[in-house]
């Protein structure tokens, strides 16, 4: 039975749907990203694909047809963000064990929930959302139509990991936690994060 989630979801322009080390899209939405990189890459892939070998110039090549600068948060945007999820954590109650949150993308080890994780996941891009505009830092907003809001500066989707046994949670927890650590940053330390209990 599904005890919890690892979730990986990116900033805009970060992992392309037709990365060619595997993606979790199956369509590529734009055309022009569909000429440069091919088709959509789906993988059902549970362990990272991040060192997979591959063609990395094609890869970097493929991200200079995206319509807009990828986004890269800055720590003030990352903090943002943290206010976001804390928001939405309050609010809703939805369990948090672990997160980090990258300048391209967050990871986070959720606890199951009463709306399945993809909808979860949508709700803390929103928020997080949400507090980068009041805080006037979303990455997007000097390319705003006057009245309108600004392009999203989160890639569609998510990657989900299941997890079914207390040593799995563990594992991702640590995992998600020595992440930073890996680029030469900080632990990193959110409010909304609880220790996990297993039962």
């Amino acid at each position: 039975m599904v005890i919890g989630y690892h979730v990986i979801f990116s900033a805009y322009g970060f992992w392309l749907p037709n990365d060619p080390r595997g993606s979790w899209s199956d369509f590529v939405g734009a055309w022009d990203l569909f000429l440069a990189g091919g088709k959509a890459t789906k993988t059902d892939e549970t362990r990272s694909v991040a060192q997979r070998p591959h063609d990395r110039e094609r890869r970097l090549a493929t991200k200079g047809s995206l319509a807009r600068t990828p986004v890269k948060f800055t720590g003030l945007q990352a903090r943002a963000i943290g206010n976001g999820f804390a928001e939405y954590v309050a609010k809703s109650g939805v369990p948090v064990w672990a997160c980090s949150i990258l300048p391209e993308h967050v990871h986070l080890v959720t606890g199951r929930f009463r709306m399945d994780i993809e909808n979860v996941v949508i709700q803390l891009k929103g928020a997080a959302t949400r507090k980068l505009l009041e805080e006037g830092l979303h990455p997007f907003a000097g390319i705003a139509l006057p009245g309108k809001r600004p392009p999203r500066c989160w890639s569609r989707g998510e990657w989900s990991v299941f997890l079914e046994e207390p040593a799995d949670i563990a594992r991702s927890i640590r995992y998600v936690e020595k992440n930073p650590v890996k680029d030469g940053k900080s632990q990193q330390s959110w409010s909304f994060v609880a220790p996990y209990q297993p039962v």
